[in-house]
C-alpha cells in the first residue's frame, strides 16, 4: 500500500452534495460512498476529521434574504448540520468505523460538546470525528469552521469535496467554456472572487498556511487519490503542489 501524503485532514463536504441527485434532502446512496471512501483511508492510518454543510436541508442565507432574522435562519442552518453530521455518523458506524459527532451548539442527547482537546484525542485513536452546528455563531460559514476547526487540530489539508473536479473561471455546470484552475494561491483567490470558500475562511487558511484541494466528490476513490498525492483537482496555498 502507498503512503499517504496526509496523515491528518478535513474533509469539508457541502450540504448539496449529500443530496446526490435528488437536490434536497439526504441521498442513501451518497452517504454510504461517502462512508466507503472515508474508511478506505482510515485503514490507511489517516486522521480523519469531517465538517458537514446544511444547504441540502437549510441555508440560512436565503432564509435571511426571505425576510428572516439572521441570526435564527443561521442557527436553523447550523441545525440541518446536526441532521446531515448524524446520517454520516450513521453511514460511517454501519462500515465499522468508529465516530464520534462534536457539536459547536450543546446538545448532548446526540452529540458531544465540542472540545478540542477531545476532537484530538479521538482522532489519535483512530476515530472520526464529524463537527456539527458549525462554529456555534451566526454569520459564520461552514467553510469557516472548516478553516478554524483545521487550525485547531493540525490538519494538513482541507479537501473541498464538490461536485465539479476543481476550480474554473465560472460555474462549468452553467458554461462549458470555463476554463479549469490547476493550482492557485490565497491571493488569487480573493481576488478574483472564485468562490471556492467564503473570504473569511480563505484568509484564516492563509495565515495559518492550510492548503485546500478542491476536487469532486462523485468520481469514485478520489478521495484516496487526493491523499496519496496524486495530482487531481485544483490546489490551493502558498505555492503550487
Amino acid at each position: 500500500m502507498n503512503e499517504p501524503k496526509y496523515k491528518r485532514i478535513i474533509l469539508k463536504l457541502s450540504g448539496e452534495a449529500l443530496a446526490g441527485n435528488m437536490g434536497y434532502g439526504i441521498d442513501q446512496e451518497t452517504v454510504n460512498n461517502v462512508a466507503v471512501q472515508v474508511t478506505e483511508i482510515i485503514k490507511m492510518g489517516v486522521h480523519v476529521a469531517i465538517v458537514v454543510g446544511g444547504g441540502n436541508i437549510w441555508r440560512g442565507i436565503k432564509g435571511s434574504s426571505a425576510g428572516m432574522d439572521r441570526a435564527t435562519a443561521d442557527y436553523m442552518g447550523m441545525l440541518a448540520t446536526v441532521m446531515n453530521s448524524l446520517a454520516l455518523q450513521d453511514g460511517l458506524e454501519k462500515h465499522g468505523v468508529d465516530t464520534r459527532v462534536l457539536s459547536a451548539i450543546d446538545m448532548r442527547q446526540v452529540a458531544e460538546p465540542y472540545i478540542r482537546r477531545r476532537a484530538i484525542r479521538h482522532l489519535e485513536k483512530g476515530r472520526v470525528v464529524i463537527f456539527a452546528a458549525g462554529t456555534g455563531n451566526p454569520y459564520f460559514s461552514t467553510d469557516t469552521t472548516a478553516a478554524l476547526r483545521a487550525a485547531e487540530i493540525e490538519a494538513e489539508v482541507i479537501l473541498m469535496a464538490k461536485r465539479v473536479d476543481g476550480v474554473y473561471t465560472e460555474d462549468p455546470l452553467k458554461n462549458g467554456d470555463a476554463i479549469k484552475f490547476d493550482h492557485l494561491s490565497y491571493i488569487e483567490v480573493l481576488n478574483k472572487g472564485l468562490g471556492v470558500m467564503d473570504s473569511t475562511a480563505t484568509s484564516l487558511c492563509m495565515d495559518n498556511n492550510i492548503p485546500l484541494i478542491v476536487f469532486n466528490l462523485n468520481e469514485w476513490g478520489n478521495i484516496r487519490k487526493v491523499i496519496l498525492g496524486e495530482k487531481i483537482g485544483t490546489y490551493v496555498g502558498r505555492e503550487s503542489q
